[in-house]
């Protein structure tokens, strides 16, 4: 029992698509974890930099000079925007708050496995089960296939014991 710990949880997000990927969580986000991020990001089977140029990014101390040497090695050129200038990352601002709300506000971690699983099950219904005004409200990626609209009782998925829930109508 060490009290109350700070987790930082490193993400980036596709701004096509409004993909967002969880590259890391750690309580010391030091150059190895971050060299490592950058190793997993820029995978080239699954890295979420894979067939990107650019990788927008605050001032955060944490982005390492080694951090940014991998990634331009790898081909993705680190763009580090203007100081106090929050306007430049509204996707990133707006899903911090999201998953802060919607989420991590209401539950209490214990211990990183948790705060893990906390995170990965709202990625998976922020992509699959949440419109998205960005987008003209359609999901990223639907789990449901096939939805009909108007007929039929509404069922309704939870994640996280039910703190998120999905309404839809299953076609017949």
């Amino acid at each position: 029992m060490r009290g109350l710990v700070t987790y930082y949880v490193l993400f980036t997000i596709r701004l096509a698509t409004l993909r967002v990927h969880v590259a890391g969580i750690t309580t010391n986000p030091n150059s190895a974890f971050m060299i490592q991020v950058a190793r997993q990001l820029t995978d080239e089977t699954d890295g979420a930099l894979r067939g990107t140029r650019f990788l927008i990014m605050d001032r955060d101390t944490k982005f390492t000079k080694h951090f940014k040497v991998f990634l331009r090695r790898e081909g993705s050129e680190p763009v580090t925007y203007p100081p106090r200038s929050p306007n430049y990352s509204p996707y990133a601002e707006r899903f911090v708050s999201l998953i802060k709300a919607e989420c991590l506000d209401r539950i209490i971690p214990i211990g990183a496995r948790s705060l893990r699983r906390a995170v990965s099950e709202y990625v998976a219904h922020y992509h699959g089960e949440r419109n998205h005004q960005g987008l003209n409200n359609p999901l990223i990626s639907p789990t449901i296939a096939d939805i009909r609209k108007g007929e039929g009782p509404v069922n309704r998925w939870e994640r996280l014991g039910g703190m998120l829930n999905y309404y839809h109508r299953l076609a017949a």
